[in-house]
């Protein structure tokens, strides 16, 4: 009998090429693959005789018949099929699964599980999951798991081998204390990880599932409020509010400020005077007007004599917000306190901005997360100002704390809309202000879907647009081309462009570019030379053209509603219509997703969109955890399992329990104390 620690291939069936697929997907161990928790469930349980078929999700037990295959328009395959019981029969349709012809057999009765609904002026189940019948243990059908799949891996595979590992699951050792457990009436994590793999009931599935989100939520919430608690202990610098200061300021910006923008900025007056340090995150659209709020906030550091320092997540925007913090500190003279620090500077230019950064009295420093281990002294820093991050690890807080001997006040800036649900749960030991109101005279960006045989209307469209003098960013999910994504690429595009433009100068900018090429390019553009920039996500934020006016995204379906909504808000900066156009990759119906992209233009609103259609674990997937955190079973919306939580991590701290005791808690709270981004 193999161990948790033993590789996968100690399992029957689990042979060299089959353990290669597990392996790429993060599978080593025994133990890897209890926790390979399935993506979601087919419930087979409920047959429907097919006579008796209405629109919607349904499953069926039949055969199949007329199995044929045919390539149609731009690369896709249509596999098309005949289901049939004793009742009737039920036309079948796969889009892009050719190996559908080759694997199905006749003679066996299957599972089918799919959605039934009108195509081509007839109702047909597509894209259906199969499944043999003779995989059962009975005929009446089952709750089947799949799971995160690959060309070498199928659920099928997953689900055979996890059937010899789970006699090993009550050798899984629990996290958390038997107290917990007890006192929550938490379900025992070894009947939970036989039960969301193999459920024979929607009940238990609902019990395994709630122990796994717990498992989640619990390390993440702790972490939190360690956290907080630690915070609270610290001593910071005051900074007192100099009113007339910040009414010369308000004076002289060239536009008025929102009732929003008043709002948090006061809020945040009102944390800097405080000797606990300040703890908040600006959440706002974009174009909200994030930047001044942070401005502002400086200025009372800056008016005390203490260092104030912007963080920027790469050089790129760093340089763009030093230019714009530079045109609002201007008017009050200020601007000769403005430093620009990256790592990109040549040797003599970096010197001479430490030398600046350490004798003037209220710096404001700009740059990248290298400005706190730059030579800068930042022993009076009152405000650290991070952009598009949302957590400041415990190793960068330590490293901070040795450098000043005080922990400063914490001001985060994101332009991406944070569901309300998630904002309470995970972002917990932060104090959150939205910025929903939109400047004045702010147009509204028109948005659409371009079909494949639409491109030579948008080639009109863009024309007309360039002949009145505006510009274009055209976006694209790659850099290089390669066998599937040819017409994607940046480099692709940026080829096409060029012949199809002629009379307009394209230029291209992606990561790959060393900083002052990026620099030159975007400088160019800017100043209006380039009219068409072929670009990658590298632009999603902070770029700020007022000229540009037409956003075109290609490879949409790579993207998240987030990300999409941060592209388009690159438009609309200035005093013209704007138009963003979402450039479908094949000739399908669109998803739901991207028809709403086009219908919703307020940021939070598609972030909770975003978070009802893919969950936590698709939208913040870049999070730092371990296995299993944020897995896709997470549901923010479940305020009974949040309150368990809660009431399970004051059960921990009142009981002044000790992390050291539980190895694998502590080390999922120390994942989740590190440094992680939402971008």
């Amino acid at each position: 009998m193999p161990s948790l620690s033993d590789p996968v291939s100690t399992l029957n069936g689990v042979g060299a090429k089959l353990e290669q697929a597990f392996n790429a997907k993060g599978i080593d161990s025994v133990y890897d693959l209890l926790l390979y928790l399935p993506r979601k469930y087919i419930d087979y349980t409920d047959i429907t005789d097919i006579s008796k078929l209405k629109p919607g999700n349904v499953s069926i037990k039949a055969h199949f018949s007329n199995v044929t295959f045919r390539r149609a328009r731009r690369g896709l395959s249509i596999t098309e099929a005949i289901a049939s019981d004793t009742t009737g029969s039920v036309r079948i349709i796969w889009f892009n699964q050719p190996y559908r012809k080759d694997s199905i057999r006749l003679s066996e009765q299957y599972y089918i599980s799919g959605e039934f609904k009108l195509s081509n002026r007839r109702l047909n189940i597509i894209n259906p999951y199969i499944e043999q019948a003779g995989e059962f243990n009975n005929d009446s059908g089952r709750i089947l798991p799949t799971y995160s799949e690959s060309k070498l891996l199928s659920s099928w595979m997953v689900r055979k081998a996890v059937k010899a590992a789970l006699p090993l699951s009550n050798q899984v050792k629990d996290m958390l204390p038997e107290y917990l457990i007890s006192s929550l009436k938490l379900e025992k994590l070894d009947t939970a990880i036989i039960n969301i793999h193999t459920p024979s009931s929607i009940d238990e599935l609902d019990k395994a599932r709630q122990r796994f989100q717990f498992n989640e939520l619990f390390p993440q919430l702790l972490a939190n409020e360690l956290a907080n608690i630690e915070r609270l202990k610290q001593k910071t610098i005051k900074v007192p509010f100099n009113a007339s200061l910040a009414k010369e300021f308000v004076a002289k910006l060239p536009f008025k400020l929102t009732n929003d923008q008043r709002r948090v900025i006061w809020q945040i007056y009102q944390d800097m005077g405080q000797s606990v340090p300040m703890n908040r995150m600006v959440e706002g659209d974009v174009g909200s007007g994030k930047t001044v709020v942070a401005v502002m906030s400086a200025l009372m550091a800056m008016a005390e004599g203490y260092k104030v320092a912007f963080m920027a997540p790469t050089e790129l925007l760093a340089n763009q917000h030093a230019e714009t913090i530079n045109k609002l500190l201007a008017p009050l003279g200020l601007n000769d306190s403005l430093v620009l620090l990256t790592g990109g500077m040549k040797s003599a230019s970096k010197k001479a901005a430490i030398e600046k950064a350490n004798k003037i009295n209220g710096a404001f420093v700009v740059g990248t997360h290298s400005l706190l281990t730059s030579g800068v002294d930042w022993s009076n820093l009152a405000l650290l100002i991070i952009d598009e991050q949302h957590r400041f690890g415990v190793d960068q807080r330590m490293s901070l704390q040795k450098q000043t001997n005080h922990l400063p006040h914490f001001l985060s800036i994101t332009a991406t809309p944070i569901p309300r649900s998630l904002a309470l749960t995970y972002f917990n030991d932060l104090s959150i202000s939205r910025l929903k109101e939109m400047p004045s005279g702010r147009r509204q960006i028109k948005s659409s879907l371009i079909a494949p045989g639409e491109r030579s209307k948008l080639k009109d469209e863009l024309v007309t647009q360039l002949s009145a003098g505006r510009q274009i960013y055209v976006v694209c999910p790659l850099i290089h081309p390669n066998d599937k994504s040819d017409d994607v690429a940046a480099e692709v595009i940026f080829k096409q462009y060029s012949k199809q433009f002629t009379e307009f100068k394209v230029g291209l900018i992606h990561g790959q570019l060393d900083l002052s090429a990026q620099a030159k390019v975007m400088k160019s553009f800017a100043s209006g030379k380039i009219n068409i920039l072929v670009a990658t996500t590298i632009i999603e934020v902070g770029v700020d053209v007022a000229n540009a006016s037409v956003m075109v995204i290609y490879g949409p379906e790579r993207l998240g509603l987030a990300q999409l909504h941060q592209l388009r808000g690159r438009v609309g900066r200035g005093e013209y219509q704007s138009y963003c156009y979402v450039v479908l990759s094949d000739s399908l119906s669109p998803s739901p997703r991207l028809r709403q992209f086009t219908k919703l233009t307020d940021g939070f609103e598609l972030s909770e969109l975003d978070l009802s259609m893919r969950g936590p674990g698709a939208i913040y997937g870049k999070l730092q955890h371990g296995k299993g955190m944020f897995s896709g079973l997470m549901s923010l919306d479940d305020h009974k399992l949040i309150t368990k939580v809660q009431a399970g991590i004051k059960l921990f701290i009142d009981k002044k329990d000790s992390l050291n005791k539980y190895p694998e808690l502590k080390m999922q709270v120390q994942e989740a104390q590190q440094m992680t981004y939402l971008n």
